[in-house]
């Protein structure tokens, strides 16, 4: 018997997933983002290393070409579309699990992104977006004279 740890806002969240994908817009956005206004939302992954910010969003089965990045406001914003194979004449389906159509998340730059380098790139399904760091001015200490 495999012992598994209990996350009790995981089951918030497949709640709020579920009536999100029957009801659409009328479910909560999720992290303060744009989901609100998509069929489905890609999960990301964001870290930090010394130099750069990374946000890893996966997009199976989504064209490069269906996939805007952009930056604005302090914002940076994933829009894209996946769209559904046609399906073979004699296939039959008995069950599809997978959402198609459009998606957008934002996510909000930190102050030391330099929005003038960021770089996204796609492959295996899986953008990624490299937002550099700005090169912070070293404060110096400086004696003050008081008069």
């Amino acid at each position: 018997m495999n012992i598994v740890s209990w996350t009790p806002f995981q089951d918030m969240d497949d709640v709020f997933s579920r009536f999100h994908r029957l009801y659409g817009g009328l479910s909560p956005k999720r992290d303060g983002d744009l989901a609100a206004d998509s069929a489905w939302w890609p999960v990301a992954d964001i870290s930090e290393s010394e130099s750069e910010y990374l946000i890893k969003a996966q997009l199976p089965e989504v064209d490069r070409k269906d996939v805007k990045v952009t930056v604005d406001g302090g914002m940076v914003s994933i829009r894209g579309e996946r769209r559904m194979e046609k399906d073979e004449k004699d296939a039959k389906q008995h069950r599809i699990e997978s959402f198609y159509g459009t998606f957008s998340r934002s996510f909000a730059l930190p102050e030391d992104a330099d929005v003038q380098h960021i770089k996204a790139k796609s492959k295996d399904g899986v953008l990624r977006i490299h937002i550099p760091k700005t090169q912070q001015a070293t404060s110096k200490k400086i004696d003050v004279t008081v008069d």
